[in-house]
């Protein structure tokens, strides 16, 4: 176009024949501008001395030449109202033709160089060029209507029409040039699809702030040039992705071509801090059509999840065959620690940091997500079939997976985004069933040990303090805890918090088995407990556990239900100990009932109503974990049922 342009421009040249004065002397013509840098030096010489510097010459030719483009428009469109209204030289009318033409070869020169230079003289000049096709176009409009012989026959210009018609092949011209240009600073790009995407990227981006920073200020706001130049650009950008998808991508140009297109295009370049909010992005729409924007996510999904998919698998075998060879796990900072699920946690967080930039729709991440639940699944299962084996490095084993276990625990929890509700949930439910089969390795063994202890609760040797049961209790659980001390901090102290609960839940389920058939026996054993808890709470304080205290308030809340004689102040005691404990059933309520003596059927059954009148409904008022939960009553309750209370 741009050659044709220059081409018509000679041609006018020499048909006009040089900028002389109608002979006539009727109406005085304006120079035609066939080389605006000579014409201005000619009149410089004329109004000027020889003594200016060539440097300041050409400054004032540009200075000159911005301001004729616009006088000579406005000067034309005098010339042709003034020839229109009178019979005029057939003539003149040519030389109209021609100075016309001229006029519009001079605008868009300054067009087409709107890119090639930002100094304040060229954008001057492109201002006056953007004022003289305004002005042109409002007097198309003021000739519209009239009969045709009283019409220019150069009417309309279209001057708009043209304009737009030449940025189009402004952007054409450049974003070729860009996917062509091999010296851009994209070497290192390890294909020439990423290479092209890159460069095409870059000259959007970087010709879209040139016109919001400079450009734009040349134009009047009606015109919203910014929005006229990010249309052009991106249906050319979209045209030659398109091309590129049609190409049959491999899996890594696929991955790249999704990340322009889905990210950085959308994120980095319409969203950039000068451009974000300016630009129509919803006319824009996305770079490819959905269809293939489907089939090229399809490609990427399906690839990266068998990658996932085998990552998970190799980690967890390889995982499995170190158990197996008898190898004690490493030892960092005094305690057990295994790779795995670092491992686990680098192929899932950079798969789905990964998916975040490729993948426009998040939440399809939980196809990622899904084989970390498959993985877990497996995992747990492999660590249970592993514990039952009788293998020499098990106990090393199992506390370095504990640490796993913990790890993939804070990733879960705090990868909300990711996962969706319910993938949580099972995650989360695996996780505990994982660490349940750890914590029962070390739990079993104390329990056999500490059976014998627990005999002796609630019995007469215990209540008259003959036989230091408690004592005996914690001193065998400490005997116990010297094997953990090169498990992970914060694994132990979890541990210590799960045999802290079962320390109290013996001491309870043998306190609701028991019978006291006199007053005197229950202010024994209410002594006794208030000093067993004390004994436990300080004890398990003093091996660090600190997230189980809470539990002393069960047995000190019992004790005071025991000590009490007024039946409505053991109702008020029974009242606050549901509401600290919202898993205290009716059939524990009769239970620790059971346990009073001096209370009538109907004192039980006020009882037990008032508790259920005033619990609170909602049990995510109160946040004690769970405990009577864990307390068996129902042979009780079936009990109280036949009898009637």
């Amino acid at each position: 176009m741009w050659s044709s342009l220059q081409s018509s421009r000679s041609q006018q040249s020499r048909e006009a024949g040089g900028g002389e004065e109608n002979q006539g002397g009727q109406r005085r013509r304006l120079p035609k501008l066939k080389n605006p840098a000579m014409l201005w030096k000619n009149r410089r010489q004329q109004n000027h001395n020889n003594n200016h510097t060539e440097e300041n010459d050409r400054d004032c030719v540009e200075e000159q030449q911005e301001e004729q483009l616009e006088e000579v428009s406005r000067r034309l469109i005098l010339r042709e109202e003034q020839f229109f209204s009178q019979d005029s030289p057939d003539e003149e009318e040519d030389q109209l033709l021609k100075d016309f033409e001229e006029l519009k070869l001079q605008m868009w020169m300054a067009i087409h160089n709107t890119f090639t230079s930002s100094s304040s003289e060229q954008l001057n000049i492109l201002r006056s060029a953007v004022a003289s096709i305004q002005q042109q176009e409002v007097q198309d409009r003021l000739w519209t209507g009239r009969p045709e012989d009283r019409v220019p026959v150069w009417r309309p210009l279209k001057c708009i029409s043209t304009h737009n018609n030449l940025l189009q092949k402004i952007v054409e011209s450049r974003v070729k040039k860009a996917a062509e240009d091999e010296l851009s600073g994209t070497e290192e790009l390890s294909s020439p699809v990423k290479r092209e995407v890159c460069r095409l990227g870059k000259r959007v981006k970087d010709d879209l702030l040139t016109v919001e920073r400079t450009v734009k200020d040349c134009y009047p706001p009606q015109m919203d040039i910014l929005n006229v130049y990010a249309g052009l650009y991106h249906q050319r950008f979209s045209t030659r992705l398109t091309e590129l998808a049609a190409s049959g991508l491999d899996i890594d140009d696929c991955s790249y071509l999704l990340f322009w297109v889905n990210h950085c295009y959308p994120q980095t370049i319409l969203k950039h801090e000068d451009l974000d909010g300016k630009i129509k992005t919803a006319c824009l729409g996305s770079l490819l059509l959905q269809d293939d924007l489907n089939r090229l996510e399809e490609q990427y999904l399906s690839h990266r999840e068998d990658k996932v998919k085998l990552w998970l698998s190799t980690a967890l075998k390889k995982e499995e065959e170190r158990w197996l060879s008898s190898k004690t796990p490493e030892l960092i900072d005094h305690y057990y620690f295994s790779p795995l699920a670092v491992d686990v946690i680098q192929v899932i967080d950079s798969s789905l940091t990964e998916f975040s930039r490729v993948i426009r729709d998040q939440s399809k991440a939980q196809r990622i997500t899904a084989h970390l639940e498959s993985f877990l699944c497996s995992y747990k299962k492999s660590m249970e079939e592993f514990v039952k084996g009788n293998h020499s490095n098990v106990c090393s084993v199992i506390k370095a997976h504990l640490v796993c276990e913990e790890q993939l625990r804070d990733y879960i929890t705090g990868a909300t985004a990711s996962l969706s509700q319910l993938q949580s949930r099972r995650c989360l439910d695996t996780l505990s069933a994982l660490r349940d089969c750890g914590y029962r390795y070390f739990t079993c063994p104390i329990h056999v040990q500490l059976k014998v202890c627990y005999s002796h609760l609630w019995t007469s040797v215990w209540l008259d303090g003959s036989l230091p049961v408690m004592d005996s209790v914690l001193d065998s659980l400490s005997r116990q805890l010297v094997d953990l001390t090169d498990l992970k901090p914060a694994c132990r102290q979890s541990l210590l918090s799960v045999l802290h609960q079962d320390v109290v839940l013996q001491y309870v389920k043998r306190m609701m088995r028991s019978r006291m058939k006199s007053r005197e026996l229950q202010v024994a054993a209410t002594q006794r407990m208030g000093e067993d808890a004390q004994k436990i709470n300080d004890f398990f304080r003093e091996e660090g556990c600190t997230e189980s205290l809470w539990i002393a308030d069960v047995l000190c809340s019992i004790a005071e239900v025991l000590r009490l004689h007024d039946p409505g102040s053991v109702q008020l005691e029974m009242v606050s100990l549901a509401r600290m404990f919202p898993d205290l059933s009716d059939a524990h309520v009769s239970a620790l009932l059971s346990l009073k003596t001096g209370l009538s059927a109907a004192d039980v059954r006020s009882i037990r109503r008032s508790v259920e009148e005033n619990r609170h409904l909602d049990p995510s008022t109160n946040h004690s974990p769970p405990f009577f939960s864990k307390v068996k009553v129902k042979w009780l309750n079936n009990k109280i049922n036949q009898m009637g209370l």
